[in-house]
């Protein structure tokens, strides 16, 4: 296994901006409107949650293979953050400049999980 059972996920450098993606998002949907708490805001936060959270999932895992099953996950969660920003955007509830900020946030993480998956794959390829 390439990377330790029970790895400290906080030193995960794609974790550690997944958070800080979350503790962002949480900033700006605290600026949307009143009637989307339980709708979009809630979806929003949820799916970004999601994120960080299937990485310290993953890292908890026994195999390579289960830790990237887990980022599999944060990356379809990563996709739906990305739509809501987005139609928060075409809404007029989320400017321009703020949905263009945080899908670049956004496509940093999914780069930096897209090589990790790469370098997971890579080493459990070499291993067989």
């Amino acid at each position: 296994m390439i990377f330790s059972t029970m790895q400290k996920f906080k030193n995960l450098i794609v974790w550690q901006k997944a958070h800080s993606n979350v503790l962002e998002l949480y900033k700006v949907t605290n600026t949307f409107p009143r009637e989307e708490l339980y709708g979009l805001t809630s979806q929003i936060r949820r799916a970004a949650i999601s994120i960080p959270a299937n990485i310290a999932e993953g890292c908890a895992k026994d195999s390579d293979r289960e830790f990237a099953r887990y980022l599999r996950i944060s990356l379809g969660s990563i996709h739906e953050t990305e739509y809501y920003l987005l139609l928060s955007q075409d809404l007029g509830i989320l400017s321009k400049a703020n949905a263009d900020i945080l899908v670049s946030n956004i496509n940093e993480i999914k780069a930096m999980l897209l090589s990790l998956l790469k370098t997971i794959k890579a080493k459990t390829i070499i291993k067989q």
